[in-house]
């Protein structure tokens, strides 16, 4: 063991887990690199115990300062009160953290400009790269970033162009949709979400793929384009349902919109499963916990965030598209159409 004096505060070093554990400088800092996968060789088992025994911990800034990086992710996200928002920021936390890298979040609303000044502000801190979980087709920030050589990548949605990870939204539609056919439903409303977002956009097409196998016309005054949020979702669902010709089942094309007509319908005195059929999208820990639990095409926001982690550190460039598989998952909210 290295005799530390213990009258003088002593910064441990790799030096002095070195010599402590009899092996060189450069075993000790590849044994402690949490960044690399872990060894069960007996030496590396003894090093990390001399390690914890001399108290040494990694000095981050300066192995970032060797490694030309901060072992930062930046995060970017429209806002953090939504709970789609907030589980994909927790699962690329998660999926860095299992990396050895420090995710940080940062939020610009609905706003280019917000969204630009808020990307430049996580540059400007050092991060490694970006994961853009921001919905806009028309967004010209990945073209940006690809004109600069900075790595990135979209989550949750696509551009078609910039490395991505995201469930597979046309399944994810068409699961919907084909699940409410098959209970015999053919009055099918559709909320798709707002047009400037690719999952609206895709969720539409497997909806429209389900309604053509079954020989089913879509009526086009059955599709509504709104945004994402709750109150969304109540505008929408008193257009459809404040009226003499309601549709017996509705997709909509997240869980909040589904809640919001929910509410609408219990306002009616309609109740969700008995007089009318409703499928969410992404499955968030609430709906299942409803009075009426609510169907919904399931998103593996854990998957979806590996797979925006591998790609980013893969240097963040290129066109890799990546699609998770959604799940449908039948509850309450969804039943046969009475006869």
């Amino acid at each position: 063991m290295v005799d530390i004096d213990a009258g003088e505060r002593h910064v441990v070093t790799l030096k002095d887990v070195a010599v402590a554990s009899g092996v060189s400088i450069s075993t000790v800092s590849r044994v402690l690199d949490d960044r690399t996968p872990r060894s069960t060789s007996a030496t590396a088992t003894r090093v990390r115990a001399v390690a914890d025994e001399l108290g040494y911990r990694r000095n981050v800034s300066a192995s970032s300062l060797r490694r030309g990086a901060t072992a930062t992710i930046g995060v970017l996200v429209p806002r953090l009160t939504d709970a789609v928002m907030a589980l994909m920021f927790e699962a690329v936390e998660r999926a860095s953290r299992r990396r050895g890298y420090f995710a940080v979040v940062a939020t610009c609303g609905d706003d280019a400009e917000e969204e630009r000044r808020a990307t430049e502000t996580l540059l400007d801190r050092g991060v490694d790269g970006v994961v853009l979980a921001t919905a806009r087709l028309d967004d010209a920030l990945p073209a940006s970033l690809r004109e600069r050589g900075i790595p990135h990548v979209l989550a949750l949605r696509t551009d078609d162009v910039s490395p991505s990870s995201l469930g597979d939204d046309e399944t994810g539609g068409y699961l919907a949709v084909r699940h409410l056919l098959d209970l015999g439903h053919r009055d099918i409303a559709i909320l798709t979400g707002p047009w400037f977002t690719s999952s609206g956009r895709d969720r539409r097409a497997g909806a429209e793929r389900a309604l053509r196998e079954a020989g089913v016309e879509l009526d086009e005054s059955r599709v509504l384009a709104v945004g994402y949020g709750l109150d969304h979702g109540v505008e929408a669902g008193r257009r459809l349902l404040d009226a003499v010709d309601r549709p017996t089942a509705i997709f909509a094309a997240n869980d909040n919109l589904a809640v919001g007509v929910s509410t609408v319908a219990q306002s009616l005195g309609m109740e969700a499963g008995r007089d009318l059929s409703i499928v969410g999208y992404n499955d968030i820990p609430l709906v299942s916990r409803l009075p009426v639990p609510l169907t919904s095409v399931r998103t593996h926001f854990d998957r979806v965030a590996e797979l925006a982690l591998d790609l980013l550190l893969d240097d963040g460039s290129g066109s890799r598209i990546e699609r998770v598989m959604p799940t449908l998952i039948p509850r309450s909210s969804t039943a046969p159409l009475a006869r």
